[in-house]
């Protein structure tokens, strides 16, 4: 129930306090899990005081426990560890500060933490985080490369060492941070974020060498994995051996099995590029000289053919064919005219054999009047009729005295 006050009627802090105490108070005892940190252990008293931190988000809780709980533990009691606490929540009104009192602590065995990663795995692959579709390639020369690892850490001279030995300009913007402990997660998620921030950044590489299980906890940490999965930088995993498996290897755009292998996959090898170079330089060299001889051998059989070896030939053959057309156009030029010398002479018979002046010349002759009618017969004039005679040569001027009808 919320408690009733006004400006004019304020609630005291002791009250305030009480109220929270009671409400703390009603939560009762709980079980928590949760990480150590901050281990305190006072001298002269019999309290131990640590934090009780949740490894996948950045909340965690102050905590006390009995130095005889502490020492009964089967396993060491330090920071980094996972354990699962039972404990009531106390409100002191004093301090007005919040603090767990643990009445059991129970260590969360490697098996137990291979199946909660177990369990966080097949939540992931369901949500899609390790399809490979969604997995971006890796540029083949990056501007700038991103290493994220423990401060002067065997990783970090691993990659930088074999990266700069295959390629000896390549940059890189490292981010040294926590890689075991309580904060682990939280540094390398944090580094990651800056990382891709950074718009020069085109490869992020998280590294880190072998260890435990407990060791590499924090690189299947739910927050990093999301982190890294909502990355558009692509995302190279460093992490352990080539038998540590942490989930950052599924996440992560491409594994490599070490920090050495991450430095050979990041780069090419100048080495072997320049080699690929010169191997397709002397490919290219090779084409073109092929071309060439090839193109110098139709060349060379153009320049062989009998009419370009020797022109003057087909020169003289096309003459010696010119010549004979000349001579055939002239022999049916002669003969066509022949023809018609025949044809003209056989005309001109025909049309002479036709001729009123071959009738004449066979001692007819040509009666016209005076009118210059041809008189075909004698009913066509009369007596004292004046006439021309036309003959063979020359004409004559008669009268016509008689007529004489034939008789039929």
């Amino acid at each position: 129930m919320a408690m009733e006050s006004s400006a004019e009627s304020p609630v005291p802090v002791r009250t305030v306090a009480q109220k929270i105490g009671e409400w703390v108070g009603r939560l009762g005892r709980v079980w928590i899990d949760g990480q150590l940190t901050e281990i305190v252990r006072r001298p002269g008293t019999n309290r131990v005081f640590f934090v009780l931190r949740d490894p996948a988000a950045d909340v965690s809780l102050r905590a006390m426990a009995s130095r005889q709980l502490v020492e009964s533990l089967d396993v060491q009691f330090v920071e980094g560890a996972r354990v699962v606490v039972w404990a009531k929540p106390d409100f002191y009104v004093g301090r007005g500060t919040l603090q767990l009192n643990a009445l059991d602590i129970r260590p969360v065995g490697v098996g137990e933490l291979l199946a909660r990663i177990e369990r966080l795995r097949r939540m992931l692959a369901a949500e899609g985080l390790f399809a490979a579709d969604r997995k971006r390639a890796l540029p083949f020369l990056p501007r700038r490369i991103g290493l994220v690892c423990g401060r002067a850490s065997a990783a970090e001279h691993d990659v930088l060492e074999n990266a700069r030995r295959r390629w000896p300009a390549v940059e890189f913007r490292i981010e040294a941070v926590a890689v075991q402990g309580p904060y682990a997660a939280a540094e390398v998620t944090e580094a990651v974020r800056r990382l891709e921030a950074d718009r020069d950044v085109e490869v992020i590489v998280i590294a880190r060498g072998g260890g435990s299980v407990e060791d590499l906890l924090p690189f299947s940490d739910e927050a990093l994995l999301r982190a890294v999965a909502d990355c558009f930088t692509p995302i190279v995993s460093a992490i352990g051996h080539e038998q540590d498996n942490p989930l950052l290897d599924l996440v992560a755009d491409v594994r490599a099995s070490t920090p050495t292998d991450a430095g050979k996959l990041i780069v090419p090898d100048v080495g072997e590029e320049q080699r690929r170079i010169a191997q397709l330089r002397d490919r290219a060299r090779r084409c073109v000289v092929a071309r060439l001889d090839r193109e110098a051998q139709g060349l060379a059989a153009l320049r062989a053919r009998p009419v370009l070896a020797r022109p003057e030939r087909d020169i003289g053959r096309r003459d010696d064919e010119v010549a004979d057309l000349v001579a055939r156009a002239r022999r049916c030029l002669a003969a066509a005219l022949d023809r018609g010398g025949d044809d003209v002479t056989h005309l001109l018979a025909r049309v002479r054999s036709l001729s009123p002046s071959a009738t004449l010349e066979r001692g007819y002759a040509i009666v016209q009047d005076a009118d210059g009618r041809v008189l075909q017969s004698a009913d066509e004039t009369a007596p004292d009729a004046d006439l021309a005679i036309r003959l063979a040569t020359g004409k004559l001027a008669a009268r016509v005295t008689a007529v004489h009808h034939d008789a039929h």
